[in-house]
């Protein structure tokens, strides 16, 4: 392995990265990524407030001690596609220095090989899941197709075959996991910071992202001023802009994630100025901002219909009530109330 080569190596379900270098040690080597917190396009309050909590869990070994408790530390990061999880998991490594274990629930046999993959990684690391809600479903029993092709493959003795003998081979379950990251076994390693990452943060049980099991929750939402301000500096380096008031306005009527508000700044040639990036970032906000009143319209649209059904369907039931018991009263009484 020379100097500097990046390795990644996947080890029953467990990826690991590290960079060779004469002059670290292995849990400096998260440079394979090179995302700092100055880089993230977030709030600078929020993103002071990660950095204080990983400051004092990095600090917290005799608190750990004196409350009996594992050392380590549970993150929860949600939000969209596209707004910067798997970054901030990056930069979380880089400020700690720790090494960084992605596991795939789904490469996992089951509970006990799952057990022996959180035993044998280090101190000192993070341990990553993405995708949580992907992974496990409320029960624990692995999520191995969408449901509509769930249907489709009923159809199909071959593919049932093959999807019965996979949930078979699948046993790892939600309190398996719930063991792992919070039972006798949490504290094996010693200082570890575990970070679950879903794009559909109400689909997931309440036991997996409780108090004690994820200590903080971070939010992660689509772009915003602020953090716009961030990557203008990285990507044309401006502080401020006549534009700028322009971007604002239409990043507060608009949903749209920083990796796309960063592909829409980063100039593509020479003759990409500052005025040309933010001009072009412009007119993806105002399609973005037509594309969510479509959106929300439609929706009111849907919202409207169903209860307009709903309603007629109701005037219908009762009518039907109503003619029943006319009918009912002609047959007992001979006439009608």
């Amino acid at each position: 392995m020379d100097d500097n080569e990046e390795i990644t190596k996947t080890f029953q379900g467990a990826k690991v990265w590290w960079v060779s270098n004469k002059t670290i040690t292995k849990s400096q080597s998260i440079s394979f990524y090179p995302a700092r917190f100055e880089t993230l396009a977030m709030e600078k309050e929020m993103k002071q407030q990660i950095i204080y909590d990983l400051v004092n869990f990095k600090n917290g070994k005799e608190y750990y001690d004196k409350i009996g408790k594992a050392w380590k530390r549970g993150y929860l990061l949600y939000g969209p596609p596209g707004t910067g999880k798997s970054t901030m998991i990056a930069a979380m490594a880089n400020f700690m220095y720790y090494d960084v274990y992605d596991l795939e629930l789904t490469a996992v046999k089951d509970n006990t090989q799952l057990r022996t993959l959180l035993i044998e990684t280090t101190s000192k690391s993070i341990i990553v899941i993405e995708d949580i809600d992907c992974s496990l479903d409320l029960t624990g029993k692995r999520v191995m197709k969408k449901e509509k092709e769930k249907s489709e493959d009923a159809k199909d003795p071959i593919k049932k075959t093959e999807e019965e003998e996979n949930n078979k081979e699948s046993k790892v379950t939600l309190s398996g996991l719930l063991n792992c990251i919070d039972g006798i076994w949490s504290g094996s390693a010693g200082e570890r910071i575990i970070v679950f990452t879903t794009n559909y943060v109400d689909k997931l049980d309440p036991a997996l992202v409780g108090s004690g099991r994820m200590d903080k929750k971070i939010e992660l939402p689509y772009c915003c001023f602020e953090a716009l301000k961030v990557l203008a500096k990285i990507y044309l380096d401006v502080d401020h802009h006549g534009l700028f008031h322009a971007v604002e306005g239409l990043l507060e009527e608009s949903n749209m994630t920083p990796a796309d508000v960063a592909e829409d700044m980063m100039p593509k040639s020479k003759s990409d100025d500052v005025e040309t990036c933010l001009k072009k970032l412009i007119e993806s906000l105002e399609k973005a901002m037509k594309k969510d009143q479509e959106e929300a319209q439609k929706k009111r649209d849907e919202e409207e219909a169903r209860l307009k059904e709903e309603k007629e369907q109701f005037a219908q039931e009762e009518a039907k009530k109503s003619d029943e018991k006319a009918g009912k009263d002609v047959k007992e009484n001979g006439f009608v109330h």
